[in-house]
């Protein structure tokens, strides 16, 4: 069976994506390897919570996650494995590579805020092109100025 890694971090952003490939061909010939990646814990929380709180809340936390996505393979038969990012996601692959041998990795993650929209524009050149309603403005001043003159 041809292993297949999925990163989910958000059930509703990946559910399309899990459905659309539970329903394809290949479904039945592979194996799924859904990589649940939480949320980071800040490091204001962090501080005030034990270890084993947060790795109760991973845990409780990918359990939601994944009675989400894994009912979307289910009527498919396929075999999915439920696996929990604990650490760098390089290392966690490396792992499951060696394990599981060469799989195809697809990121269903949701895309982060900065990622999805600039937070300030690009300025445009300047020199470039003039601004028409500022330009004839200026010149309307400036020959009022001149006409001003001329009429004292």
């Amino acid at each position: 069976m041809k292993p297949i890694i999925i990163y989910v971090d958000d059930a509703a952003y990946a559910l399309p994506v899990v459905r659309a490939l539970a329903a394809s061909p290949q479904a039945q010939s592979s194996h799924w390897l859904l990589v649940a990646c939480a949320p980071r814990i800040t490091h204001r929380v962090s501080k005030w919570v034990s270890h084993s709180a947060r790795e109760s809340w991973r845990g409780k936390w990918a359990d939601k996650l994944f009675a989400q996505l894994v009912p979307a393979f289910g009527a498919s038969g396929c075999q999915v494995t439920q696996v929990l990012a604990k650490g760098p996601l390089a290392d966690l692959v490396a792992q499951l590579q060696q394990t599981h041998g060469a799989a195809q990795i697809i990121d269903a993650r949701r895309p982060k805020q900065e990622a999805a929209a600039p937070a300030v524009a690009p300025a445009a050149p300047l020199g470039r092109r003039w601004n028409l309603p500022g330009t004839l403005a200026a010149i309307g001043a400036l020959m009022g100025l001149v006409f001003e003159e001329a009429m004292l």
